[in-house]
């Protein structure tokens, strides 16, 4: 039978434990605090990244921008391609209706463009419906909108509107796209895309002339 261990060697053993502990604890201890602290760093520089900067930071970076690059295109008239979606899919294959907002808006800082026509295609290529009887002027930095309801789902998952307009002088390209959106309780979807070129048009005479009477665009107007 082993002698039983006297006070010193418990004593000794417990130091030699504890030196263990204190040695594995330095082991695994120390790289895993310099891994924080890394990490720590790396997300105070990218929470610097997105911290918002005064205007005079802006007006700095912008004056160092060559003004060719910005994304001016000067054009005269177009016809726009705007992909739109009455439905998407979801689950098995069952319909999410949505409701779409058509939104043109004239980028020109000073010059009206005139839209002429707005036309609704379904996913076969069918014209479901032209929004407007006559020519609708938009005022310099006016934006105009058209409405597809939720529960017109003609349009399909592959709808498109085309948006034809024209202006008297070269202006920028306005921005036109369709937003997608539905909720239902606490949940909702929505998206939006942009429209696409296809097609530049060069106003054979002036555009004044072509539509008298044209209507400006107002909150009244039946095309909203």
């Amino acid at each position: 039978m082993a002698d039983p261990l006297t006070l010193d060697e418990v004593d000794a053993f417990m130091r030699r434990f504890k030196l263990l502990l204190v040695g594995m604890a330095a082991l695994f201890g120390v790289p895993l605090l310099i891994y924080v602290f890394y990490l720590d760093r790396r997300l105070d520089s990218f929470e610097d990244s997105l911290r918002y900067r005064p205007p005079d930071e802006v007006e700095e970076y912008l004056s160092n921008t060559s003004a060719n690059s910005l994304p001016a295109h000067p054009v005269q008239g177009q016809v726009v391609y705007v992909p739109a979606y009455s439905h998407i899919y979801h689950d098995d294959g069952a319909p999410y209706l949505l409701t779409i907002t058509l939104s043109v808006r004239n980028t020109s800082l000073d010059r009206e463009i005139t839209v002429k026509s707005v036309r609704y295609f379904d996913t076969k290529g069918q014209e479901l419906k032209s929004y407007l009887a006559k020519p609708l002027r938009l005022p310099a930095l006016a934006t105009t909108e058209f409405l597809v309801e939720r529960d017109d789902a003609s349009g399909g998952s592959g709808a498109n509107f085309l948006v034809e307009w024209v202006a008297q002088d070269e202006v920028t390209e306005p921005i036109i796209e369709a937003v997608m959106i539905d909720t239902k309780g606490q949940q909702g979807i929505s998206f939006a895309r942009s429209g696409r070129p296809v097609r530049e048009i060069i106003p054979e005479k002036d555009v004044r002339d072509e539509s008298k009477g044209v209507s400006p665009v107002s909150d009244e107007d039946d095309s909203r």
